[in-house]
């Protein structure tokens, strides 16, 4: 719906869009650490205290300033550039969490608003203010589906599905060690080996650590983002 209401036909806008699904499903996950929290420490669970960069990890979640919630910038008044907001809410995530260092998109700026606000508006229902990770990675493994229709299949570069990514997991049940996948593409072996990890009660980041290697640098950056929204490095 996004690429037929918007016009948006050609992989120039296959980044921004994903850099603006990074932004959704990073503010929800916010939220819900922000909650978890409190909650804690009104149970006695934690010092009652501001909470700090780890408190947000400990929850899968990133620490997000105030300039890279979703919920904000959309707010971004009509005389204002939303290009120029979600640009700085880029460079404020990199600065912040050294993995995305120079992985996100930071040129919205091309963009007009009301393209942008409309972008913005199709990751704004509230049923993705509401959604949880799981529905996340199926959008997000949609779009990586519909746009490498368009040439990732050129010099011999191919998207798996995710039904074969996961069967390959049930069957080698990587669950300790080293996992490394040397043609790593948009991640979804190390995504699909956390989602095993976890559904046996396990914390992914203590039992395993993810080696990848990719040829090419826009589908290593996706790999990087695709982590990140998954809560993992």
């Amino acid at each position: 719906d996004l690429r037929a209401n918007s016009g948006l036909a050609s992989n120039e806008y296959f980044m921004p869009i994903m850099g603006l699904l990074f932004l959704r499903q990073a503010t929800n996950r916010y939220y819900e650490a922000l909650a978890a929290i409190e909650a804690d420490k009104k149970a006695g669970k934690m010092p009652d205290r501001e909470p700090v960069a780890g408190d947000f990890a400990k929850r899968r979640a990133l620490m997000l300033p105030k300039a890279a919630l979703f919920d904000d910038i959309i707010k971004t008044p009509k005389d204002k550039s939303m290009g120029a907001a979600l640009t700085k809410a880029m460079e404020t995530v990199e600065a912040s969490f050294q993995p995305l260092a120079g992985q996100l998109p930071k040129d919205y700026e091309k963009f007009d608003n009301e393209l942008l606000d409309r972008m913005m508006r199709t990751f704004d229902t509230e049923a993705l203010r509401n959604a949880s990770g799981d529905v996340f990675g199926r959008i997000y493994e949609y779009f990586l589906a519909e746009f490498s229709k368009q040439g990732a299949h050129d010099n011999g570069e191919f998207f798996t599905p995710p039904s074969i990514v996961q069967t390959i997991v049930n069957v080698i049940e990587p669950n300790h060690g080293v996992i490394l996948d040397p043609a790593c593409g948009s991640g979804g072996m190390f995504v699909q080996s956390s989602h095993f990890i976890e559904d046996a009660g396990q914390d992914t980041m203590k039992r395993v650590t993810f080696y990848g290697h990719e040829k090419n640098e826009t589908t290593a950056k996706l790999a990087q983002i695709n982590l990140a929204v998954h809560g993992l490095e």
